[in-house]
């Protein structure tokens, strides 16, 4: 905590209930980061090129994402979680024990984009509670971003 008191008209109890529920975001965004990097990396098939591609678009957009969802955890004047032991505590996403196929890699990448969407859509509430429009905004453009990842994996898989 800040040796400096926080006044922005959000009392430190909803904060750490805000940051708390943001942490768990912030793990499964930076789980999902990590599996589709991997994804990215050994992927193989005749999907090749295009998998490959989109990997590595999927990962450097959550790259941003855990920056701005850390930052906003800072502002709110906790810590954010930042090492593996820390994460694999709060996140909801299954690591792979296994190397998946390309069409697998696709499945699972879907099933971590709906993840992480449930996890804002959890977070949401406690937010919306404390007028909390900074972490609101974060965890509706978070939402749409990876609804709309969902989606296209989903297409991918028709």
């Amino acid at each position: 905590m800040s040796s400096t008191p926080i006044d922005i008209g959000i009392d430190q109890d909803a904060r750490a209930e805000i940051t708390g529920g943001l942490s768990r975001l912030l793990a499964d965004t930076y789980t999902l980061y990590l599996k589709t990097h991997n994804y990215h990396w050994n992927v193989t098939g005749p999907m090749f090129q295009t998998l490959h591609l989109m990997f590595e678009q999927h990962y450097n957009e959550l790259a941003l994402a855990v920056d701005l969802i850390a930052e906003r955890i800072r502002a709110l004047g906790t810590p954010a979680p930042a090492s593996y032991h820390e994460f694999i505590k709060l996140t909801s996403i299954a690591e792979d024990d296994d190397r998946p196929d390309a069409t697998e890699m696709v499945r699972r990448s879907l099933i971590g984009q709906e993840t992480v969407v449930r996890t804002a859509r959890e977070v949401f509430p406690l937010a919306e509670r404390a007028a909390d429009q900074a972490s609101m905004d974060l965890l509706t453009q978070r939402m749409q971003v990876h609804e709309k990842t969902a989606w296209m994996l989903r297409s991918l898989l028709a």
